[in-house]
This record gives C-alpha cells, sequence and structure tokens, in this order.
C-alpha cells in the first residue's frame, strides 16, 4: 500500500537524514582487537579505510564534485516503527555542502541547502528555512560517511582504531574506528571480499546529558556508475529504530550541475514558472 507522505515534517527529517544523520548496532564481535598493540590496531584501522575508498572507487570516488541522484525514500514513525511517508524524488549535490531535494515526479516541492542558508518551495511559496533546521543540516555533514572517507581522516585529533572482525548483513567483515575531537566515535564495516562499506556507525555524546545517541546506516544493492560504486539502497536507525529506508533508481557524477540551482532565486524562478508571483 502506498502512503502520502505528510508536507514539511517529512520533507525537512528526510533531509536531515540524507545529510547523514545516521543507525542498527552491529552483531558482536568475533575477536577482542583490545589485545592489538596501539600502534598496530591505528595502522590496521587507516589500512581499512584505505581499502574502503579504493573499493568505492579510489580516485573517481575522491574526485566527486556533484551528483544527480534519483528514487523513492520512506520514512519510519519513532514509537510504532510504521511506515508513515513514501514519495518520489531527486537529488542534487555539489560537494560539500550543497543539496536541493525535489519531491514527487514534478518537483512541485523542493527544498534547498547552501552552507548556512536553506530555502523550501511548496504550495504556499518559497520561504526560508528554520535556522534549527539549517543548523541540524550542518551538524549532519560532519558525521556522513562520505565527509569522513574524503575530508577528515587526516584532520587533526583522530584516533584510530581496529575494532575485530565480525559477520554484519551476513557479509564477513573488519570494523575500523575513528574518535574525533568532539568524542564522536565512527565505526566502519569493511566487507572482506569487496572492501565495500556494509554499515556505518556513528556515536555522539550529548555535552551535557552525556547519554550516547546511537546512528546506523547499511548499504546493499551496489552499482558502478561513472567509476564510483553506489548503493542504490541503504536504511537508517536511530538508537536501535528504523528511520528510513532510500532506493535509488538513477545516479550520476559530475554531470556539471549549476550552482544556481542552490539559491533562493531558482525557487522563485520555478514559483513564477507554474503561474505565481513571488511576494
Amino acid at each position: 500500500m502506498r502512503i502520502k507522505f505528510s508536507g514539511m515534517k517529512f520533507r525537512l527529517t528526510a533531509i536531515l537524514l540524507a545529510a547523514g544523520v545516521l543507525f542498527s548496532a552491529p552483531n558482536t564481535r568475533a575477536q577482542n582487537p583490545d589485545t592489538i598493540p596501539a600502534d598496530v590496531s591505528a595502522a590496521k584501522s587507516k589500512e581499512l579505510f584505505r581499502q574502503a575508498i579504493e573499493g568505492l572507487g579510489g580516485a573517481a570516488y575522491l574526485g566527486v564534485r556533484d551528483s544527480d541522484c534519483s528514487g523513492r525514500l520512506s520514512q519510519f514513525g519513532p514509537l510504532t516503527g510504521e511506515l508513515v511517508g513514501l514519495i518520489q524524488f531527486r537529488e542534487l549535490r555539489i560537494s560539500p555542502d550543497k543539496l536541493r531535494r525535489e519531491y514527487s515526479k514534478k518537483g512541485v516541492i523542493i527544498d534547498v541547502f547552501n552552507g548556512n542558508n536553506a530555502w523550501s518551495l511548496d504550495k504556499g511559496g518559497v520561504e526560508d528555512v528554520d535556522a534549527v533546521v539549517v543548523a541540524g543540516f550542518q551538524s549532519g555533514l560532519q558525521t556522513t560517511l562520505d565527509n569522513v572517507l574524503r575530508l577528515r581522516l587526516s584532520e587533526p585529533g583522530m584516533y584510530f582504531r581496529y575494532g575485530g572482525d565480525d559477520v554484519v548483513s551476513l557479509k564477513p567483515v573488519d570494523w575500523a574506528e575513528i574518535t574525533d575531537s568532539e568524542d564522536r566515535t565512527f565505526r566502519l564495516a569493511v566487507d572482506r571480499a569487496t572492501h565495500l562499506p556494509v554499515q556505518f556507525v556513528v556515536n555522539t555524546r550529548n555535552p551535557t546529558t552525556r547519554d550516547v545517541s546511537v546512528e546506523t546506516t547499511t548499504y546493499s544493492n551496489w552499482h558502478f556508475q561513472d567509476g564510483v560504486q553506489t548503493p542504490f539502497q541503504f536504511s537508517r536507525e536511530r538508537d536501535g529504530k528504523r528511520v528510513s529506508q532510500t532506493f535509488y533508481s538513477e545516479c550520476k557524477y559530475n554531470t556539471g550541475v549549476s550552482p544556481s540551482l542552490f539559491t533562493r532565486e531558482s525557487l522563485e524562478q520555478r514559483w513564477r514558472d507554474t503561474g505565481h508571483k513571488v511576494k
């Protein structure tokens, strides 16, 4: 049964998830990595991250400047876990912090994030996105797998650790771990056979309560496109509860996406094109 999405709340939640807000706890490890000397553990972790980059396409993956992907996005209720929204979308990105997501086949509802600015177009016209949502988007960018692999591995204050071997999604994997200067821990399960990511886990500690939130992304259905391996399906959980699933039908890289699409003016022009006047 197809369930219609419920407007702005669903869309903005979906954008935060797209930015990289991540999910489920991994399986029990098969060995104790604490017995490995710290320098050896760090070296093994760094090697696993290097393997993951190579598995994703190496230089082609690191060289991605923009992307144009389409598919379906589903969202699940935080309490019941039931499907509460299902929508078609087109997602345009320019690295590192530009995102445009058009909902439905006609793209009559659009959200745009561009650095510290964001706007939304719906049946009421164009309006600014709440600053709290923008801050959440920016924070989420810092914890995405792409951001970690492309930009953060050489960042000062990173502590690397090998997390042991395991079986995740029926695949033998090794866990590579990083803890950053803000006490966030990133854990990546790397497929031993393909070196592709299987699961990415982010542990974030609340600075006030010291409670830890665990967000997990699980990847599957890989496709080789423009020299880059892309998961056409990925699911997200937060603290063990299912949050969303994304299914890509198409994804292209380095097509020359125009920066002008990530502006308020572009949304106002779309509004005019539908026969309305900009307020």
